[in-house]
């Protein structure tokens, strides 16, 4: 089956979900990833994977860790590294989306990272770059958000090994949330015999079973006996109409505190990919608790993102 993220060697060329991707590429950028916190660990943060090569930052929605943790990456990779002022630059005045691309492209880019707020924009963009420009997905609307996913894998194999044995339980939002949807694909490929989804049948989508998971109304069955545990905000700007009546209900029927979390394993790990809403789907007791690794992700981001961007760059040498 043709896949627009690999080459004709089975080589990643673009990163646009992890739906579809082969477990051998998803582990390939985990070990890669844990060689990059390795020789940070060993105080060598600057490496040449990116060296002469110039990339694109394009955020056409806000974002705050996952712009900062690129360009991080993209810095320790000794790339030239250009944000673009979305509200400053020719979009605003209505150029199209991909004469932007062209444009850059005229200017020497070789590799462009977009969060845009439309599903799909990346494999647009992926399909009319010139050869050898690589496209990674930094979040499309309600579609995905690869990255996003794999420093989620990466955090789970760090504290719990592999994904061979696990219950991961992901409660909240489900229905608006690209970031669910690219850690269930993770995870069934990677081998995870159980992922749980938990919340109220409004935020669930439709057939939600047909992605290989557990469906769970109630937030203390779903709980019961899990190893990782994460936790999703209200994506109330993608929300049309009333879903929910209140933040305070939701809360009260779905929101991670201490003592629903005794439910899971003893030694279970609770994850959010941010932004957090305290007192809303997790509270503060929780989220700075012993077993929360939210901040162990943002951290582990920097090596999985420059993973994928040396794995890039390397399909291309």
């Amino acid at each position: 089956m043709y896949n627009p993220q690999l080459n004709q060697h089975g080589e990643l060329i673009h990163l646009l979900s992890t739906e579809g991707l082969p477990a051998r590429i998803l582990r390939q950028i985990l070990d890669r990833a844990a060689g990059f916190v390795a020789a940070g660990e060993q105080g060598e943060k600057k490496h040449a994977d990116l060296a002469g090569k110039t990339v694109f930052n394009l955020f056409f929605e806000n974002s705050t860790r996952t712009r900062t943790t690129f360009e991080i990456a993209q810095k320790r990779l000794s790339a030239d590294v250009h944000s673009l002022n979305i509200q400053a630059s020719s979009t605003a005045k209505g150029e199209t989306l991909l004469d932007t691309i062209h444009n850059l492209e005229a200017m020497g880019a070789d590799m462009f990272v977009v969060r845009h707020a439309e599903s799909g924009a990346p494999f647009l963009i992926a399909k009319h770059v010139r050869p050898g420009v690589a496209v990674v997905n930094a979040g499309d609307g309600r579609h995905a958000h690869p990255t996003q996913a794999l420093l989620d894998m990466y955090t789970i194999r760090h504290f719990k090994g592999d994904f061979q044995n696990l219950r991961v339980a992901i409660v909240g939002d489900i229905l608006h949330s690209r970031v669910a949807r690219s850690q269930i694909h993770a995870l069934t490929t990677l081998g995870c015999p159980e992922v749980r989804v938990i919340g109220p049948k409004t935020l669930l989508p439709r057939d939600v079973e047909q992605l290989g998971v557990q469906v769970f109304h109630d937030l203390t069955e779903g709980l019961r006996d899990v190893d990782v545990v994460i936790a999703l905000r209200l994506q109330n700007e993608r929300m049309n109409g009333a879903l929910l009546p209140s933040a305070n209900e939701f809360n009260q029927f779905y929101g991670l505190s201490r003592e629903r979390l005794t439910l899971a394993k003893p030694d279970a790990i609770v994850m959010h990919p941010g932004p957090m809403n305290r007192g809303v789907e997790i509270d503060s007791a929780v989220a700075d608790g012993r077993q929360s690794v939210i901040l162990d992700q943002v951290t582990f981001g920097i090596a999985v993102r420059m993973a994928v961007m040396s794995t890039l760059s390397e399909a291309r040498a």
